[in-house]
């Protein structure tokens, strides 16, 4: 057997967002090593890079009510030391300093020599496979978010006008059903309040029918959001046709140019379970159905591997035709608290003036850490996923949870160990339960878990 990719085994070691903002080298602790070790140790290391790479002089902080996240360049080598061998960009910081932020992130990552997928000067570029050289073959990453604003899309060049740099987008659609009586009170507000002759006189203008659609006895738009008409009330989403067969066609094309086919899934959306009762985002359990329903696609399109991240919260587990889904690995890297500068207009959300510094503005927003993320432990409980094929098949996949630091100061959370005892057993109940309604069994080989296959 002349080559060794012909084998079909391969080891890969998954992990979700890593918001990259200080050295990883220095550090020595064995449940740290233990993950280094992992990584470095596997054919190949992914990780979805949260951040816009750049130097402070390259481009402008959009407006965010999150942390507009910026990572020295020289911190990539941070990362390959770590044994990251490709990353998704396809998030919503990676346009958090605008296109030239973009450009500039891309720049600096090609010349590292870290691969990336996910974000490009086009959207063609954007949409297309990265891939990497391995030991077990050549791995192809797609990548793409369902979380981010219209300017945020890539856009391709024209004959006349050149492209914009951004993310390669995987929209969908969200609309609610309800009953006879609540289409009609609604249908009531919107002729009362001029807003279905706002959107008749959008489309005598420059609109299209798209966006501003005519209504109809069964449905109508409200607000930017889509009523049905049913028998109950209800929340569906359904992801965007074109992006859809847009992102399956690279997958399709990875697949006939690779080993081995990585889709990378950014999203930040949940499913309808809890949406009435839920207090917080912990409580939403359920990942949202166009993101099920793709995740699928792209296993039956030829993915290998689907990993996804993005509510920085793990989410569960599937084994679809034999290949993994992993819905959300949650935090890797969550070190957002410790950038050096954040915009004007974020410390005037909060009412503090020019003299105020970062500490007090993350003071502020958490309330003294009473609030957001450091308020729940489990967003700072990750889970890094170890994939095992061999002879082209998934013979193991093996679940690390990770205790990043929650309640400790700023300083020292946010960068990940391996977890132990009481903490490893909550991450992994919370992998177990968000599993089962996907018929996934997850056991237990101590502090680690073992998908049963």
């Amino acid at each position: 057997m002349p080559y060794q990719a012909e084998n079909g085994d391969i080891t890969m070691a998954l992990v979700g967002d890593a918001m990259l903002a200080r050295a990883l080298q220095p550090h020595r602790e064995p449940e740290w090593l233990a993950l280094v070790n992992l990584l470095q140790q596997s054919d190949l290391g992914f990780a979805n890079l949260e951040t816009t790479v750049r130097h402070a002089h390259e481009g402008w902080a959009n407006f965010t009510q999150g942390t507009p996240m910026s990572t020295p360049p020289a911190l990539i080598d941070e990362l390959r030391w770590l044994g990251i061998d490709i990353v998704s960009v396809a998030n919503n910081h990676v346009t958090d300093y605008g296109p030239s932020g973009v450009a500039a992130c891309l720049e600096h990552l090609r010349a590292r020599g870290l691969p990336c997928a996910g974000a490009g000067l086009t959207l063609t570029e954007a949409r297309r496979p990265a891939y990497v050289d391995t030991a077990a073959g050549r791995v192809a990453l797609v990548a793409a978010t369902s979380f981010f604003r219209p300017w945020n899309r890539a856009a391709d060049s024209r004959p006349d006008s050149p492209g914009r740099p951004g993310i390669n987008p995987l929209g969908f659609n969200t609309s609610y059903t309800v009953d006879d009586a609540a289409l009609a009170a609604l249908r009531t507000v919107s002729d009362r309040l001029g807003l279905t002759q706002e959107r008749a006189r959008h489309r005598a203008q420059f609109y299209s029918a798209a966006e501003a659609p005519r209504d109809d006895a069964d449905s109508l738009m409200l607000l930017g959001s889509k009523f049905r008409r049913g028998p109950d009330f209800g929340v569906q989403t359904r992801v965007d046709t074109r992006d859809a067969e847009a992102n399956l066609a690279f997958i399709r094309e990875a697949r006939k140019q690779a080993d081995w086919v990585l889709f990378s899934f950014h999203n930040h959306e949940f499913g309808a379970d809890g949406r009435l009762t839920a207090a917080t985002e912990v409580e939403l359990g359920e990942t949202a159905g166009f993101v099920v329903d793709f995740a699928r696609a792209a296993v039956d399109a030829g993915a290998d591997v689907v990993v996804g991240h993005g509510p920085h919260l793990t989410m569960g587990v599937e084994v679809h035709r034999g290949r993994p889904i992993l819905y959300s690995l949650g935090n890797f890297l969550f070190q957002n608290e410790t950038i050096d500068a954040f915009p004007a207009e974020a410390y005037e959300r909060f009412g503090l003036g020019t003299s105020a510094t970062p500490s007090q503005f993350l003071d502020a927003r958490t309330g003294g850490d009473t609030r957001g993320f450091p308020a729940a432990p489990e967003f700072w409980h990750g889970c890094l996923a170890q994939c095992d094929f061999r002879a082209g098949r998934l013979s193991g996949l093996r679940l690390v949870p990770l205790d990043l630091g929650h309640g400790r100061p700023r300083a020292q959370r946010g960068r990940p160990l391996q977890a132990r005892g009481e903490v490893a057993d909550q991450a992994l109940a919370r992998m177990q339960a968000l599993s089962r309604p996907f018929g996934t069994a997850i056991g237990r080989d101590g502090d680690i878990g073992v998908v049963r296959l």
